[in-house]
């Protein structure tokens, strides 16, 4: 009797020869890449989220993120000047209006007493005197009296209504000037936690990358390389004494500086009065070429001008960089040079 080997199990009636089996196992396959592709996708690849970036990563990824943050910095500090300069307005408008209230109130109360002599008919009786006149000369004489009496009146009503109206628009000013105060007040607020905020983000990605330890060298060659003497010379020489100190934006020393924060102290102690702002800096400042680059000269990076230092010689710049790192030297092209400024 001829023996037949068993027909293997069909999964599905009338598909003969296919096992239960195989279907199960292409879904255990297909389900345990569906869940890997998912993990993969929720952790961001872990292989490659979890490889820890190097110290030039993350140098470059600081330096790209701070080159977005420091124009709005530079932004701040020009809207905090602007801010100083419009609270001084209103201060000068409100020391204006208040005398100027006081001679509303005088010609008003000149105003209020024509007003009440009138009505007590004191017009009246002149006018009876002068019908009562004797002669022909008194008549005359009588007549210009009532009419220089009618013209002070005018004079009187009319400055009143002048001073009036010039009271009204100078406190209206006022308002205005207040008001954007509070409102500029309120935007520089809000944007200094957004840039302390950025800040410490930055501050956690460089402790990443070097620990509590700094990049290297603050003084890598003499700082000046030369003495120019005069305004630039006590401006040069300022500049180098604060190397080593830390950054702080919106600061002008003494003892933490920005960029244009530096660079404003250091002229300052030579006499020349900066706007803490770079492009406001450059714009101020006389060009220079760089062939007549002398130390304290000014340089300004980037397109929008949005970092400055001061040149020290031989192709060297001091500058306040960026949080978490102090006043130091740098190479002059080691950023993209926008233009020189020479104060003075």
């Amino acid at each position: 009797m001829a023996h037949h080997a068993p027909r293997p199990p069909s999964s599905r009636p009338g598909i003969p020869g296919q096992s239960a089996a195989a279907p199960r196992f292409r879904w255990y396959r297909y389900t345990l890449a569906a869940l890997t592709t998912t993990a993969v996708l929720l952790t961001g690849g872990v292989a490659v989220a979890w490889a820890d970036p190097t110290v030039a990563d993350l140098e470059r990824r600081i330096d790209e993120d701070w080159n977005r943050l420091e124009p709005v910095i530079e932004q701040h500090n020009a809207t905090r000047q602007d801010l100083a300069g419009k609270r001084r307005e209103a201060e000068a408008l409100a020391a204006r209006i208040a005398p100027l209230q006081r001679q509303v109130d005088d010609a008003l109360d000149r105003v209020g007493k024509l007003a009440a002599r009138a009505y007590k008919g004191e017009q009246v009786r002149a006018v009876n005197m002068l019908l009562g006149s004797r002669s022909p000369g008194e008549v005359v004489e009588q007549l210009g009296l009532l009419d220089r009496y009618a013209r002070f009146q005018q004079q009187d009503v009319r400055q009143a209504s002048e001073l009036r109206d010039e009271l009204g628009t100078a406190k209206t000013r006022l308002d205005r000037t207040i008001a954007q105060l509070t409102r500029t007040e309120a935007d520089l607020v809000a944007k200094r936690r957004q840039i302390d905020a950025e800040i410490d983000r930055l501050q956690r990605l460089r402790l990443r990358a070097y620990g509590k330890g700094g990049g290297g060298p603050l003084r890598p060659a003499p700082c000046p390389a030369s003495y120019p003497g005069g305004p630039a010379g006590e401006a040069v020489t300022f500049a180098c004494a604060q190397i080593g100190k830390p950054y702080s934006w919106g600061a002008e020393g003494p003892n933490a500086y920005d960029c244009s924060g530096l660079t404003l102290a250091a002229w300052s102690r030579a006499g020349v009065s900066l706007p803490h702002n770079a492009a406001r800096q450059r714009r101020v400042t006389a060009s220079v070429s760089r062939d007549a680059l002398r130390p304290g000269d000014l340089v300004f990076y980037y397109r929008d001008l949005h970092h400055v230092g001061m040149y020290v010689g031989d192709g060297w710049v001091v500058h306040a960089s960026r949080a978490g790192q102090p006043v130091k030297m740098k190479r002059l092209d080691s950023s993209p040079v926008h233009s020189f400024g020479r104060p003075g």
